[in-house]
C-alpha cells in the first residue's frame, strides 16, 4: 500500500540505520547474497543478549545486538545453531559489537547468517548499543507521528470531496488517491458499478473478485475480508445493514496499516450514509412505479405512460414481455435494487415495479431477455413470463405472467409453455381436488353404504358422451341399467344430469378427483 503523503519519513528498517552516518554501521553480509526486500524488513524494536540462546526473551521483527561473548570457537556448530535459533525466532537482522570481546565479525557467525538469509551487521566500538535502539525508537515515533498527519489531511480531503455533486464517485476517487491503491464499488447484485482508477485489474483478476463479492452478498450479512488473487491482496468492506446490503467497497494492493484501515472505516460509513439517503427517494420512486402498473392494469394505458414519461422516460415498445418474480421472499428488494441500476442501463427498453406484493417486469421489443436467467441465477426467485402482450391488454398478459409463475416448475416458466396441457391441466391441483372431492362425497358415501356402483357408473357415462349404449358395453352391462343408475345418481347429488353446465361440473369433478395431470 503506497503511504502517500509520508515519503520522506524513513521507516524503521535496518537500511534506514546503516544511512544514519552518526551510528557509523557497517553492512557485514552480502547484498547480493540476502534475501529481496531482507534490509527493508520493518525493525520493530532493538534488543542486545550475549545469551546463548536468548530466543524465549525476544519477539518477531526485532533486530538483535551481541558481542559474541556466547560463541565457543572450538564448536563449529555453535554459530550455525544460533543463527537458526534467531531467524526460527524471526529475528530480521543481527549486530556484532566489535573491539568489546572480539576484534571483528567472526567468519563462521558471516557465513551461518548468510546461509540462514539474517543481514548482519557491524557495530564499532564507538558506537554504544543503546543508541541504536534509540534511533530505531525515534524512527517509530517519527513514522506513527507521520502516518497521523496523513490520516488527518486524507480524512479531510475526503470530506471535501463528500461535499462535491458526485459526492460517493469523488469519495472513491479521493480515497483511491490516497492509498495509492486500487478501489471498487459494487452494487448490490456484484456488479462492478465503479473503479478508480478506471483501468485497474485484469479481466480474470475481475471476475475473481466479482465471484468473491457475490458470495459476500449472499451470505447477506455485514462483514469485512481479505483474500489474495494474482499476487494482490484485497480488503472487501460491506455497505449497508445485515440483512439488507447495498454493496462492497474492495481495496486492492496491498494491506492497510491502522491508519488506512481507519480511513477506510470513515469511508465505508459515508458512503453506507449516502446510500441510505437515497431510500426516501426510493421509496417515492418504487410507490411511483407501483402506481404506472395500476394504471395499466386498470387499462388506462394513457395515464400510466404520462406518468411513467416524467420520471423514467418512455415505456418499452411492444411487443411485451411481462415477467411476475415469485413474492414472499427475501430476495425481492435487493432484486428491486438490482433492477433499478440495469433499468438506467437499458432506458426505454425495460420497466418494473411492485403490483400486489409481487415485483413485475416488462421487457419491450428488442430487449435481451438474458435478463430473466440472470434474475433466477443471482436470486432465489422463480419468474412467469406472458410474451407478445400489448399494452392495450396489459391485464391479460400480467394474469398470464401470474399463472405461469404458479403453475411452471421451471425457474423461467413462459404461459405458452404452461398453457400447452390445455383448461384441464389446471385440476391437477390441491384446491380443485378439495373441491371434486366434496362434489362427489354423496355418491361416495351411497355406494359404500348400498353397495352399488353409481361413482363408476357416472363417470364412464360422462367419459362417453353420455351415451348409455356405448356406456352399458364399458360396463358390461344392459343400457336399462345404466339409465337405472343415472337417474339414482341425480337424487343423490340433488342435480339434474340433463343439464349440460351440470355434466360439465360433474365431469370437471372427477378430472380433478382423479389427480392426473395434463401435460
Amino acid at each position: 500500500m503506497s503511504d502517500t503523503g509520508d515519503a520522506t519519513t524513513d521507516k524503521p528498517t535496518l537500511s534506514a540505520l546503516l544511512r544514519r552516518a552518526d551510528l557509523r554501521l557497517r553492512l557485514a553480509s552480502s547484498r547480493e547474497g540476502l534475501p529481496p526486500e531482507a534490509l527493508e524488513r520493518e525493525i520493530r524494536w532493538v534488543h542486545s543478549s550475549d545469551l546463548a540462546d536468548p530466543t524465549p526473551f525476544l519477539s518477531d521483527g526485532l533486530a538483535l545486538l551481541t558481542t559474541g561473548t556466547q560463541f565457543n570457537d572450538e564448536n563449529p556448530t555453535s554459530f550455525d545453531d544460533y543463527v537458526i535459533r534467531l531467524q526460527r525466532r524471526g529475528v530480521v537482522a543481527l549486530g556484532f559489537g566489535t573491539e568489546v570481546v572480539r576484534e571483528g565479525i567472526p567468519e563462521r557467525l558471516r557465513k551461518a547468517c548468510e546461509t540462514h538469509g539474517i543481514p548482519l551487521f557491524e557495530v564499532p566500538y564507538v558506537t554504544p548499543f543503546i543508541a541504536i535502539a534509540r534511533a530505531n525508537a525515534e524512527a517509530i515515533a517519527a513514522l506513527s507521528y507521520a502516518r497521523r498527519s496523513w490520516a488527518l489531511s486524507a480524512q479531510r480531503a475526503i470530506s471535501l470531496a463528500a461535499l462535491r455533486p458526485n459526492g460517493l464517485g469523488a469519495t472513491l476517487a479521493e480515497l483511491s488517491r490516497q492509498l495509492g491503491a486500487w478501489v471498487g464499488l459494487f452494487d448490490a447484485s456484484g456488479g462492478l458499478a465503479r473503479q478508480h482508477p478506471e483501468a485497474g485489474l485484469s479481466e480474470s483478476t475481475a471476475a475473481s473478485l466479482g465471484d468473491e463479492v457475490r458470495s459476500v452478498l449472499r451470505r447477506n450479512a455485514r462483514a469485512g475480508s481479505s483474500l489474495r488473487i494474482e499476487q494482490t491482496s484485497f480488503s472487501l468492506q460491506t455497505l449497508g445493514r445485515g440483512g439488507r446490503l447495498r454493496g462492497v467497497i474492495a481495496i486492492g494492493g496491498g494491506d492497510l496499516d491502522q491508519e488506512g484501515r481507519g480511513l477506510v472505516t470513515s469511508v465505508v460509513a459515508m458512503a453506507g450514509l449516502a446510500l441510505e439517503q437515497q431510500q426516501n427517494l426510493q421509496r417515492a420512486r418504487t410507490q411511483l412505479r407501483a402506481g404506472v402498473l395500476q394504471a395499466l392494469r386498470a387499462e388506462n394505458p394513457s395515464l400510466a405512460m404520462k406518468l411513467a414519461r416524467e420520471v423514467f422516460g418512455p415505456l418499452p415498445s411492444p411487443p411485451l414481455s411481462i415477467a411476475i418474480a415469485s413474492s414472499g421472499t427475501a430476495a425481492i428488494s435487493p432484486l428491486a435494487e438490482w433492477l433499478e441500476l440495469r433499468a438506467e442501463e437499458h432506458a426505454g427498453a425495460m420497466f418494473f415495479g411492485r403490483c400486489d406484493d409481487a415485483l413485475v417486469l416488462i421487457l419491450g421489443a428488442g430487449a435481451d431477455d438474458a435478463v430473466f436467467a440472470d434474475m433466477t441465477e443471482l436470486f432465489d426467485v422463480r419468474l412467469g413470463v406472458a410474451e407478445h402482450a400489448h399494452w392495450e391488454d396489459f391485464s391479460t398478459g400480467y394474469s398470464q405472467a401470474l399463472l405461469a409463475r404458479k403453475r411452471g416448475h421451471d425457474p423461467v416458466s413462459t404461459f405458452s409453455e404452461v398453457s400447452r396441457g390445455g383448461i384441464r391441466s389446471v385440476f391437477a391441483t390441491a384446491d380443485a381436488r378439495t373441491f371434486a372431492d366434496a362434489s362427489l362425497a354423496p355418491l361416495r358415501a351411497f355406494d359404500e353404504r348400498e353397495g352399488s356402483e353409481l361413482e363408476s357408473a357416472v363417470s364412464a357415462w360422462l367419459a362417453n358422451d353420455c351415451s348409455y349404449e356405448t356406456t352399458a358395453r364399458v360396463l358390461h352391462v344392459h343400457r336399462h341399467t345404466v339409465r337405472a343408475r343415472i337417474v339414482q345418481a341425480e337424487k343423490v347429488l340433488k342435480k339434474d344430469l340433463s343439464q349440460f353446465a351440470t355434466r360439465a361440473e360433474l365431469w370437471a369433478a372427477f378430472e380433478a378427483a382423479s389427480g392426473s395431470e395434463t401435460t
